[in-house]
């Protein structure tokens, strides 16, 4: 199954400096997600400011219960970057 999540961060005045400590952590886990071919792309969301607020990605996992365990274990997840998702089942275009 592939799914869009946008993940958003937290609003708080230390949310920047929480995604910034954790951020090499979280790229190395997604490296090795996209290796396996799991996570199929993704990137930081940007406020108006340009300032990333969130994330957006678009994966392919046999079912929601493995994203959610994917998600649940991301280092932006364990240490309070992500604060929501928003999740829809999609279909990926072969283009």
């Amino acid at each position: 199954m592939q799914f869009l999540v946008i993940a958003r961060d937290g609003t708080d005045a230390d949310a920047l400096a929480r995604r910034m400590a954790t951020r090499e952590a979280h790229l190395a886990n997604v490296k090795k997600y996209k290796d396996a071919g799991e996570v199929l792309i993704g990137g930081a969301l940007l406020s108006p400011e340009g300032t990333m607020n969130g994330s957006a990605l678009i994966a392919s996992f046999p079912d929601r219960a493995a994203l959610d365990a994917y998600l649940e274990t991301d280092p932006y997840t364990v240490n309070g970057v992500w604060k929501s998702f928003e999740i829809t089942e999609m279909k990926v275009a072969n283009l």
